[in-house]
């Protein structure tokens, strides 16, 4: 199942072309991790399977951050790495750009992920995972500005601070253009 979300005007772009020009430090961000940049730096995350990735945009500042969540809800108090859990990442990302002088309410975000690769019958993990992270941004009031949840291949997500680009690619495909500002800022 393929599930595309869009909750705010957002730019799909239709032609498979790769975000262009760049940026010269690739930071990668793997699973329970949660990361934020700006500046000339592309966020990565690969090899996405049940997982979902969240990638925050404040189109003003250019920040722009990801958190990579393996699991729904909250972590346990006893949990050693809170950030695999969807509402600590979340808490934690957003808390982070705000830190960074990002408004709440210029926080833009796509999410990739939530594949079934294992292509099992009884797999739970993925729906509970887009149902998780997609109630806390809508209790948020984080808009969803486009997404690639579901299926059965493997993901990988890439966030071009400095152009506002993020795209993905699914398998062994091309990288495709997710989402992509459609105002230059200079």
């Amino acid at each position: 199942m393929q599930i595309h979300l869009t909750t705010k005007q957002a730019t799909l772009e239709q032609d498979i072309h790769p975000c262009e020009d760049a940026p010269h430090q690739i930071i990668d961000v793997n699973t329970g991790e949660v990361k934020i940049a700006s500046g000339p730096i592309m966020l990565r995350s690969v090899a996405i399977g049940s997982c979902i990735v969240v990638a925050a945009l404040d189109s003003e500042k250019r920040v722009g951050g990801m958190a990579h969540i393996m699991l729904p809800g909250i972590a346990p108090s006893n949990s050693i790495d809170k950030t695999k859990y969807a509402s600590n990442a979340i808490n934690k990302l957003i808390g982070m750009l705000n830190g960074s002088g990002v408004e709440p309410d210029n926080i833009e975000v796509c999410l990739v992920g939530a594949g079934n690769v294992l292509q099992k019958e009884d797999d739970t993990i993925c729906d509970a995972n887009i149902e998780s992270v997609t109630d806390i941004l809508r209790e948020k009031n984080i808009p969803v500005m486009a997404s690639v949840l579901g299926g059965t291949k493997r993901k990988s997500v890439f966030l071009d601070i400095e152009t506002g680009c993020i795209s993905y690619a699914e398998g062994d495909e091309k990288e495709k253009i997710l989402w992509k500002l459609t105002t230059i800022l200079y």
